[in-house]
Protein backbone atom coordinates (compact mmCIF):
# COMPACT_ATOMS: atom_id res chain seq x y z
CA UNK A 1 0.00 0.00 0.00
CA UNK A 2 2.87 2.48 0.72
CA UNK A 3 4.53 1.66 -2.34
CA UNK A 4 1.10 2.81 -4.22
CA UNK A 5 0.64 5.65 -2.74
CA UNK A 6 4.18 7.07 -3.31
CA UNK A 7 3.73 6.14 -7.06
CA UNK A 8 0.01 8.22 -6.56
CA UNK A 9 1.07 11.43 -4.48
CA UNK A 10 4.77 12.81 -4.26
CA UNK A 11 3.96 15.88 -2.06
CA UNK A 12 6.21 16.96 0.51
CA UNK A 13 9.10 14.48 -1.15
CA UNK A 14 12.61 16.13 -1.83
CA UNK A 15 14.44 15.51 -5.70
CA UNK A 16 17.94 17.13 -5.87
CA UNK A 17 17.09 20.89 -4.96
CA UNK A 18 13.57 20.20 -5.83
CA UNK A 19 10.83 19.93 -2.86
CA UNK A 20 7.28 19.01 -4.08
CA UNK A 21 4.66 20.94 -3.13
CA UNK A 22 1.33 19.73 -4.73
CA UNK A 23 0.25 17.84 -7.86
CA UNK A 24 -1.63 19.69 -10.42
CA UNK A 25 -4.59 18.71 -13.12
CA UNK A 26 -1.85 19.07 -15.74
CA UNK A 27 0.04 16.02 -17.77
CA UNK A 28 2.79 15.85 -19.81
CA UNK A 29 3.33 13.19 -22.12
CA UNK A 30 1.18 11.09 -20.26
CA UNK A 31 2.81 11.94 -16.73
CA UNK A 32 1.56 14.22 -13.93
CA UNK A 33 2.98 18.00 -13.78
CA UNK A 34 3.92 18.59 -10.05
CA UNK A 35 4.81 22.00 -8.83
CA UNK A 36 8.13 22.04 -7.10
CA UNK A 37 9.93 24.70 -5.38
CA UNK A 38 13.83 25.13 -5.47
CA UNK A 39 16.06 25.76 -2.31
CA UNK A 40 16.70 28.86 -3.81
CA UNK A 41 13.20 30.00 -3.63
CA UNK A 42 12.07 29.70 -7.23
CA UNK A 43 8.78 27.59 -8.57
CA UNK A 44 9.09 25.38 -11.22
CA UNK A 45 6.40 22.12 -12.56
CA UNK A 46 8.21 19.44 -13.18
CA UNK A 47 6.81 15.86 -14.56
CA UNK A 48 6.84 12.53 -12.63
CA UNK A 49 9.83 11.13 -15.06
CA UNK A 50 11.84 13.56 -14.73
CA UNK A 51 11.73 14.19 -10.87
CA UNK A 52 12.25 10.34 -10.18
CA UNK A 53 14.90 10.43 -13.15
CA UNK A 54 16.92 12.51 -11.69
CA UNK A 55 16.53 14.88 -15.14
CA UNK A 56 15.50 18.19 -13.34
CA UNK A 57 16.72 18.65 -9.90
CA UNK A 58 16.72 22.35 -9.17
CA UNK A 59 15.41 25.47 -11.01
CA UNK A 60 18.03 26.19 -13.46
CA UNK A 61 19.93 28.14 -10.30
CA UNK A 62 22.37 25.78 -10.34
CA UNK A 63 25.13 26.12 -13.00
CA UNK A 64 25.60 23.57 -15.36
CA UNK A 65 27.04 22.65 -18.81
CA UNK A 66 24.15 23.29 -20.49
CA UNK A 67 22.89 26.43 -19.03
CA UNK A 68 23.93 29.63 -21.58
CA UNK A 69 22.74 32.24 -19.30
CA UNK A 70 24.35 31.80 -16.02
CA UNK A 71 23.45 30.69 -12.41
CA UNK A 72 20.59 32.43 -11.95
CA UNK A 73 17.93 33.91 -15.41
CA UNK A 74 15.70 36.91 -15.16
CA UNK A 75 12.49 36.45 -13.22
CA UNK A 76 9.81 36.33 -16.02
CA UNK A 77 6.59 35.60 -13.78
CA UNK A 78 4.01 37.33 -14.04
CA UNK A 79 4.96 39.23 -17.08
CA UNK A 80 2.08 39.49 -19.96
CA UNK A 81 3.98 39.03 -23.84
CA UNK A 82 1.09 39.30 -26.60
CA UNK A 83 -1.50 36.74 -25.27
CA UNK A 84 0.96 35.14 -23.06
CA UNK A 85 1.17 35.24 -18.59
CA UNK A 86 4.53 33.42 -17.73
CA UNK A 87 3.29 31.26 -14.81
CA UNK A 88 6.99 30.24 -13.52
CA UNK A 89 10.07 28.43 -14.93
CA UNK A 90 9.76 25.48 -16.81
CA UNK A 91 12.79 22.98 -17.50
CA UNK A 92 15.51 24.61 -19.44
CA UNK A 93 15.64 23.02 -23.47
CA UNK A 94 18.86 22.74 -25.20
CA UNK A 95 20.62 25.08 -22.98
CA UNK A 96 18.30 28.07 -23.25
CA UNK A 97 16.05 28.96 -19.71
CA UNK A 98 12.32 28.05 -20.33
CA UNK A 99 8.83 29.94 -18.68
CA UNK A 100 5.60 28.04 -18.53
CA UNK A 101 3.13 30.47 -20.12
CA UNK A 102 -0.82 30.36 -20.01
CA UNK A 103 -2.38 31.42 -23.45
CA UNK A 104 -5.71 33.67 -22.79
CA UNK A 105 -7.47 30.83 -24.74
CA UNK A 106 -6.52 28.78 -21.08
CA UNK A 107 -3.85 26.57 -23.08
CA UNK A 108 -0.12 26.21 -21.52
CA UNK A 109 2.98 26.63 -23.22
CA UNK A 110 6.59 26.29 -22.29
CA UNK A 111 8.55 29.11 -24.17
CA UNK A 112 12.47 30.00 -24.21
CA UNK A 113 12.83 33.29 -22.74
CA UNK A 114 14.51 34.80 -25.81
CA UNK A 115 11.43 34.05 -27.75
CA UNK A 116 8.99 35.80 -25.33
CA UNK A 117 11.64 38.99 -24.97
CA UNK A 118 12.16 38.95 -28.59
CA UNK A 119 8.18 38.94 -29.39
CA UNK A 120 8.80 35.67 -31.45
CA UNK A 121 5.86 33.92 -29.41
CA UNK A 122 2.88 35.50 -28.59
CA UNK A 123 0.52 32.72 -28.25
CA UNK A 124 0.07 28.92 -27.68
CA UNK A 125 -0.54 28.64 -31.03
CA UNK A 126 -4.37 29.38 -31.68
CA UNK A 127 -3.54 33.07 -33.20
CA UNK A 128 -1.56 31.78 -35.91
CA UNK A 129 -3.75 32.74 -38.50
CA UNK A 130 -3.67 36.29 -37.32
CA UNK A 131 -1.93 38.58 -39.64
CA UNK A 132 1.07 39.90 -37.99
CA UNK A 133 1.17 37.37 -35.16
CA UNK A 134 4.28 35.97 -33.44
CA UNK A 135 6.16 38.73 -36.56
CA UNK A 136 9.13 40.35 -35.36
CA UNK A 137 8.91 43.89 -35.99
CA UNK A 138 12.00 45.51 -38.25
CA UNK A 139 10.59 48.44 -38.90
CA UNK A 140 12.93 51.17 -39.18
CA UNK A 141 15.88 48.27 -38.26
CA UNK A 142 19.35 48.90 -40.70
CA UNK A 143 20.98 45.93 -42.09
CA UNK A 144 24.14 47.00 -43.66
CA UNK A 145 22.83 49.22 -46.28
CA UNK A 146 19.41 48.16 -46.06
CA UNK A 147 16.44 49.56 -43.46
CA UNK A 148 13.80 47.87 -43.10
CA UNK A 149 10.53 49.98 -44.42
CA UNK A 150 7.67 47.58 -44.21
CA UNK A 151 6.96 43.80 -43.95
CA UNK A 152 5.01 42.25 -46.84
CA UNK A 153 2.28 38.95 -47.27
CA UNK A 154 4.87 37.13 -49.47
CA UNK A 155 6.95 34.21 -47.17
CA UNK A 156 9.19 32.28 -48.16
CA UNK A 157 9.47 28.45 -48.32
CA UNK A 158 10.43 28.37 -44.86
CA UNK A 159 7.72 30.75 -43.86
CA UNK A 160 9.77 33.87 -43.27
CA UNK A 161 8.45 37.30 -44.18
CA UNK A 162 9.32 39.34 -46.83
CA UNK A 163 10.53 42.76 -45.96
CA UNK A 164 10.25 45.64 -48.18
CA UNK A 165 13.54 47.66 -47.47
CA UNK A 166 15.42 50.80 -48.67
CA UNK A 167 18.95 50.27 -49.48
CA UNK A 168 21.35 53.47 -49.76
CA UNK A 169 21.69 53.54 -53.01
CA UNK A 170 18.17 54.67 -53.14
CA UNK A 171 16.83 51.64 -54.65
CA UNK A 172 13.77 49.25 -52.81
CA UNK A 173 14.27 45.33 -52.47
CA UNK A 174 12.40 42.53 -50.87
CA UNK A 175 14.11 40.55 -48.58
CA UNK A 176 13.35 38.03 -46.23
CA UNK A 177 13.95 38.45 -42.28
CA UNK A 178 15.99 35.54 -41.84
CA UNK A 179 18.65 36.91 -44.19
CA UNK A 180 17.94 40.34 -42.82
CA UNK A 181 19.11 39.37 -39.40
CA UNK A 182 21.82 36.52 -40.37
CA UNK A 183 23.24 39.66 -42.42
CA UNK A 184 23.45 36.92 -45.50
CA UNK A 185 21.65 40.34 -47.91
CA UNK A 186 23.15 43.28 -46.93
CA UNK A 187 22.30 45.45 -49.95
CA UNK A 188 19.95 45.76 -53.07
CA UNK A 189 22.68 44.23 -54.76
CA UNK A 190 24.71 46.99 -55.20
CA UNK A 191 27.03 45.64 -52.44
CA UNK A 192 27.94 42.80 -54.58
CA UNK A 193 28.38 44.50 -57.56
CA UNK A 194 31.31 46.85 -56.18
CA UNK A 195 32.76 43.88 -54.68
CA UNK A 196 32.75 42.70 -58.31
CA UNK A 197 33.93 45.01 -59.94
CA UNK A 198 37.31 45.78 -57.15
CA UNK A 199 37.92 41.74 -58.01
CA UNK A 200 37.65 42.33 -61.60
CA UNK A 201 40.40 45.32 -60.60
CA UNK A 202 42.39 43.26 -59.10
CA UNK A 203 42.40 40.53 -62.21
CA UNK A 204 44.34 40.48 -65.35
CA UNK A 205 42.46 39.78 -67.89
CA UNK A 206 44.29 39.60 -71.45
CA UNK A 207 42.42 39.24 -74.65
CA UNK A 208 39.45 37.56 -72.49
CA UNK A 209 41.70 35.16 -70.69
CA UNK A 210 42.18 36.02 -66.61
CA UNK A 211 45.51 35.07 -66.20
CA UNK A 212 44.92 34.63 -61.99
CA UNK A 213 42.67 32.06 -63.32
CA UNK A 214 44.81 29.95 -66.11
CA UNK A 215 48.15 29.98 -63.03
CA UNK A 216 46.00 28.82 -60.20
CA UNK A 217 43.39 26.56 -62.38
CA UNK A 218 42.04 23.37 -60.15
CA UNK A 219 39.47 20.58 -60.61
CA UNK A 220 35.88 21.18 -60.33
CA UNK A 221 34.13 19.99 -57.82
CA UNK A 222 31.39 18.41 -60.16
CA UNK A 223 33.82 16.99 -61.87
CA UNK A 224 33.32 12.80 -62.62
CA UNK A 225 36.46 11.68 -62.88
CA UNK A 226 38.93 13.40 -60.35
CA UNK A 227 40.76 15.56 -62.91
CA UNK A 228 39.78 18.60 -64.47
CA UNK A 229 37.75 18.09 -68.36
CA UNK A 230 38.08 14.58 -67.95
CA UNK A 231 34.71 13.21 -67.76
CA UNK A 232 33.18 9.70 -67.11
CA UNK A 233 30.29 8.46 -69.69
CA UNK A 234 27.85 6.27 -69.37
CA UNK A 235 30.12 3.50 -71.26
CA UNK A 236 32.77 3.52 -68.63
CA UNK A 237 34.65 5.94 -71.07
CA UNK A 238 36.43 8.66 -70.62
CA UNK A 239 35.28 12.08 -72.92
CA UNK A 240 37.93 15.35 -72.40
CA UNK A 241 37.17 19.18 -73.07
CA UNK A 242 39.17 21.43 -72.69
CA UNK A 243 37.72 25.28 -72.43
CA UNK A 244 39.18 28.82 -73.78
CA UNK A 245 38.34 32.37 -74.04
CA UNK A 246 34.21 30.99 -73.83
CA UNK A 247 34.60 28.56 -76.28
CA UNK A 248 34.59 24.76 -75.56
CA UNK A 249 37.06 21.96 -77.30
CA UNK A 250 35.99 18.79 -77.50
CA UNK A 251 39.24 16.30 -77.47
CA UNK A 252 37.81 12.78 -77.67
CA UNK A 253 36.41 9.93 -75.86
CA UNK A 254 39.22 7.43 -74.46
CA UNK A 255 38.90 4.14 -73.21
CA UNK A 256 41.87 4.36 -70.76
CA UNK A 257 42.06 7.08 -68.18
CA UNK A 258 45.57 7.98 -67.80
CA UNK A 259 45.30 8.06 -71.81
CA UNK A 260 42.52 10.78 -71.20
CA UNK A 261 44.50 12.48 -68.42
CA UNK A 262 47.57 12.85 -70.69
CA UNK A 263 46.19 14.12 -73.71
CA UNK A 264 44.15 16.87 -71.06
CA UNK A 265 47.52 17.40 -70.02
CA UNK A 266 48.72 18.43 -73.79
CA UNK A 267 46.68 20.66 -74.59
CA UNK A 268 46.52 22.58 -71.35
CA UNK A 269 50.16 22.70 -71.75
CA UNK A 270 49.79 23.67 -75.39
CA UNK A 271 46.79 25.92 -75.07
CA UNK A 272 46.62 27.33 -71.22
CA UNK A 273 50.81 27.29 -71.19
CA UNK A 274 51.17 28.70 -74.18
CA UNK A 275 48.68 32.04 -73.65
CA UNK A 276 50.85 32.34 -70.15
CA UNK A 277 54.23 31.99 -72.22
CA UNK A 278 52.85 34.30 -74.74
CA UNK A 279 51.89 36.73 -72.29
CA UNK A 280 54.73 37.35 -70.13
CA UNK A 281 56.99 37.90 -73.33
CA UNK A 282 53.90 40.43 -74.24
CA UNK A 283 54.03 41.59 -70.75
CA UNK A 284 57.89 42.25 -70.44
CA UNK A 285 58.08 44.20 -74.01
CA UNK A 286 55.46 46.18 -72.96
CA UNK A 287 56.64 47.34 -70.19
CA UNK A 288 59.73 48.52 -71.78
CA UNK A 289 57.96 50.00 -74.53
CA UNK A 290 54.28 51.24 -74.02
CA UNK A 291 53.70 52.45 -77.14
CA UNK A 292 54.25 49.38 -79.11
CA UNK A 293 51.90 47.65 -76.48
CA UNK A 294 49.00 50.13 -78.10
CA UNK A 295 50.25 49.25 -81.43
CA UNK A 296 50.57 45.45 -80.89
CA UNK A 297 47.85 43.94 -78.02
CA UNK A 298 48.32 40.65 -77.57
CA UNK A 299 46.45 37.63 -80.13
CA UNK A 300 46.26 34.73 -78.82
CA UNK A 301 43.29 32.35 -80.57
CA UNK A 302 42.45 28.33 -80.69
CA UNK A 303 40.71 26.89 -83.33
CA UNK A 304 40.08 23.36 -84.57
CA UNK A 305 41.21 22.10 -88.01
CA UNK A 306 40.67 18.83 -89.61
CA UNK A 307 40.40 17.66 -86.06
CA UNK A 308 43.39 19.11 -84.45
CA UNK A 309 43.60 22.26 -82.20
CA UNK A 310 45.47 24.78 -83.73
CA UNK A 311 47.03 28.40 -82.02
CA UNK A 312 46.61 31.16 -84.18
CA UNK A 313 48.89 34.13 -82.23
CA UNK A 314 51.83 34.48 -81.07
CA UNK A 315 52.44 30.53 -80.50
CA UNK A 316 51.85 28.57 -83.70
CA UNK A 317 50.91 24.93 -82.20
CA UNK A 318 48.77 22.07 -83.02
CA UNK A 319 47.83 19.17 -80.34
CA UNK A 320 47.46 15.54 -81.96
CA UNK A 321 43.95 14.36 -83.27
CA UNK A 322 42.39 12.33 -80.87
CA UNK A 323 41.15 9.07 -80.85
CA UNK A 324 37.42 9.00 -80.97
Amino acid sequence: MRKQAYKKDLTGQRFGHLTVLEKTDRTEQKYRVWRCRCDCGQEIFVNTKRLKNGTVADCGCIPRSSARRGSIAEDLTGRVFGHLTVLGRAENKYGRTCWLCRCDCGNEKAVTARDLKAGKVKSCGCRSHEHGHNRVDLTGRKFGRLTALRPTDRRDRKGSVYWECQCDCGRVAEVTEDALVRESVMSCGCLRNENRSKIREKLHRIDGTCVEILEKRKSRKDNTSGFRGVFRTGNGKYRVNIGFKGQRFYLGTYQDYGEAVKVRLQAEELIHGGFLEAYYRWKEKAASDPSWALRHPLEFEVEKKEGELVINGSVKETVPRPDS
